[in-house]
Order: C-alpha cells, then structure tokens, then sequence
C-alpha cells in the first residue's frame, strides 16, 4: 500500500491504471478504523481493481462546539488496517491541501433533503452538510473514482451524496452498504471510543428502540407516530433523552404519516456521556431492515 498526501502525488499514482481503464473504487472516511470502514474497503476490494482510501478529518461539517479538536485520530494503526485490507492508495491530506488559503467555495444540497434531521437548525444545523457535499465533491474530483462507497448507518448523508452526485452529473456510482454492529446491535462509530462501559451498555438502547419500532411494525402497527413513539419507550427506559427519533420516507425524507407501501427510514440521534450516536432502521412494506 502505498501512503499519499498531496493531489500531485494522488493523481500520479493513479495516472497509471486510469490509462489502463482499471476501475477505481474509493472509501471516503475520518479514520479512526472501525470494521465498518473495513467492511466498505472489503466491498471495493472485491469489486474494484484499484482501492483508494481518503483519510481526512474534515473541519467544515463540524459545528461550534463539536468535537473536531477531540475527534478520535490514529493514523498509523489506520495505515496498518487498510494494508490488511488490500488498499492501494491511502490519501491523508492536510487541511491546507484541502482548504487552501482564499477557497471560497461550497457546495450544497437543497433543504428537503439536508434541513432535517442532522441538518435541521435545531440539531447539527444546514451548515454540516454543506461541509459533506463540499468535501466529497473535492473528493471526487481528485480521485475520479468509477464508485464511491458510504455505510447505511448514515443514511441521510448517502441520499445528500446520490443527489449531489446526480445533480451534478459526477460519472460516480454510489454504493450503500449495510450498517455494521457489535452483537449486542449497538452501531460502530469511532465516537463510540468516548463511551465508559456503563454509557456502552446503555447505547445499546439506540439499536432496541429501532427494533422495537420494527416488531410494532410487524404486528401490524401502521401509524409513524405509533413507531416513533415505540422507540421513544424504549430510549426512555434506558434514561436516554433522544435529539430526535423521527420517521421520514426513505427515498427522500419527506414526511410520512402512515406505513402505505412505501420504505420508510426511523431515524435517531442521542447523546450518551461525550459520545452523539446516530442509528436508523428501513421498515419497508414487510418490514424488513
């Protein structure tokens, strides 16, 4: 595996088996190596002739008062998983390779899609997706990948991402793999290094009350309200007061009050200690994830 740092060296790296016609698939991340990020190099691993992997905390799609200055970072045992995983090129720009001085340019991806949930005002606020749309589009321009590879425990930064990328007519499939998850179902995320064992066990709430929003579902419950609420029960038994648990159509996140036959996404965020976790689940027609 090779190490890279700035556009130049990227480009040159790929120049090779661009030529060649070889496809390119790339992992965008924030490092801190997780086997969900391992299972999206695995997928492009598998389906892809050259894997690029980005390795970039990025600093716009943190709002005041988060925790980019705490973000967990190791860039060596990084390094050492993704060689495991048969990566070719790991790309670890700096800020100022990314954002240098005078850039003065955004992208963005218009409010029904990015005002709610993680982008409503009340929440993280518009201004974090607008530091994703920005990022990943950079990101695409300097890899020039034929796929691009997101996990689903994010699934309103994958629909921002297909957009953007539709709307802008990048020449990038757009794969969305499956959310991966302890045993006991809590969702991997780097931040869950923040969590002490007792806030650990009680974050597996989150995964209980998507499940138990999936078993109303099952037992014939159609109201959206009745399902929130089904998960609200059971994040309050756990002493976890949500940010928002909200169901919202999948394809586009629109509101929707009744399961008709259309997927619908459950969604929530909480805070447990330091950590702010995020989870979803998709009750389709025969509510199945």
């Amino acid at each position: 595996m090779r190490i890279v740092h700035t556009r130049s060296e990227l480009r040159e790296a790929l120049a090779e088996p661009r030529r060649d016609g070889k496809r390119i698939g790339l992992v965008p991340t924030m490092g801190y190596f997780h086997d969900g990020h391992l299972s999206l190099m695995r997928g492009a691993r598998q389906e892809c002739d050259v894997v690029v992997v980005s390795l970039f905390v990025n600093p716009t799609q943190f709002g005041p008062g988060e925790d980019l200055a705490s973000y967990p970072r190791d860039e060596d045992r990084d390094a050492e998983l993704a060689a495991l995983e048969g990566v070719d090129l790991l790309w670890t720009p700096d800020a100022d390779e990314m954002y240098p001085e005078g850039f003065a340019t955004t992208v963005e991806v218009a409010d029904s899609l990015t005002g709610v949930l993680e982008g409503d005002p009340d929440h993280r606020g518009p201004s974090h997706f607008r530091g994703v749309t920005t990022v990943v589009a950079k990101l695409f321009n300097a890899v020039q990948p034929d796929v691009a590879y997101f996990g689903r425990k994010d699934a309103q930064q994958a629909l921002v991402i297909e957009r953007m990328t539709r709307d802008l007519d990048f020449p990038v499939e757009i794969a969305v793999l499956p959310t991966v998850r302890e045993e006991d179902g809590l969702a991997l995320s780097s931040r869950n290094a923040y969590l002490t064992a007792e806030q650990r066990e009680r974050a597996t709430a989150i995964s209980r009350a998507l499940r138990a929003a999936e078993q109303a579902a099952r037992a014939g419950e159609t109201s959206t309200e009745a399902l929130v609420e089904a998960a609200r029960t059971e994040l309050r038994n756990a002493g976890i007061e949500p940010e928002y648990v909200e169901a919202r159509a999948a394809e586009d996140l629109s509101p929707i009050a009744e399961l008709n036959g259309r997927p619908v996404l459950l969604a929530v965020a909480a805070r447990v200690g330091r950590a702010r976790l995020i989870d979803n689940v998709v009750i389709t027609p025969n509510t199945e994830a």
